[in-house]
């Protein structure tokens, strides 16, 4: 599996976990059309902005990824995010509270700040989108450290990219439909995210040790290049 649709599945089964966080900022939007159709554009343009803007936020990472790999550390950096998405995985099971971080809220404010301006002065859904997209959020924080594994701005960006597509179909439905999954399904698939980020733990981990399975674990070239088989 390439990393892309590793993103995309990040994507897919974060977005239930979305619905819960930014499902209600989502419902908010007014929407001063009366046909159906335009509705769903408008609901598209949201879904639109934020996939945009997780595709900016993996350009802007992967700069970093960049000189990881020129570096020839990204093997180091791949086992270090699986050991990481494996610590986070453990903690939501056995429910460890993590402290708030006081610089974490002064990145918020200013993003909350230009959310409610948007919507008082009704700047339209696509732009909300993209505010929205700046938010935080465990699985698009999850993605990015995704996207820094990969060898170039650009690869770090279409991994953003499939994981914003992964998001799309249900929460499209959901701004639709008003949030038709229901708490109780939302929170059976919350209980089996740790076990999925397991998983994807493990994966980056084997990824990073280069054992020459073919697409699980490719083997790295002297020059610090993975081939991918």
């Amino acid at each position: 599996m390439s990393p892309n649709w590793i993103g995309f599945f990040i994507g897919l089964f974060g977005s239930v976990h979305c619905i819960g966080m930014c499902g209600p900022l989502a419902f908010a939007i007014p929407t001063f059309h009366t046909r159906w159709w335009l509705i769903v554009a408008d609901k598209l343009l949201y879904n639109i902005g934020r996939v945009i803007t997780y595709s900016f936020l993996g350009l802007l990472i992967g700069f970093i990824g960049k000189q990881l790999w020129l570096l020839g550390l990204q093997q180091g950096v791949s086992i270090l995010t699986g050991i990481l998405i494996i610590i986070a995985a453990i903690t939501r099971l056995l429910k460890v509270r993590v402290a708030n971080n006081k610089a974490l809220s002064v990145l918020v404010t200013p993003i909350n700040k230009l959310l409610n301006y948007a919507l008082r002065h009704k700047a339209g859904h696509f732009i909300v989108g993209l505010l929205n997209g700046f938010l935080p959020c465990g699985f698009v924080y999850i993605a990015l450290i995704g996207a820094v594994n990969t060898p170039s701005p650009l690869t770090a960006a279409q991994f953003m990219l499939f994981f914003g597509l992964g998001t799309f179909p249900l929460m499209l439905i959901a701004t639709i439909g008003s949030g038709f999954v229901g708490p109780l399904v939302r929170r059976k698939i919350n209980r089996a995210m740790p076990y999925l980020m397991i998983c994807l733990g493990f994966w980056f981990v084997l990824r990073g040790m280069s054992l020459d399975i073919p697409y699980l674990s490719p083997a790295k070239q002297q020059s610090g290049v993975v081939i991918c088989k």
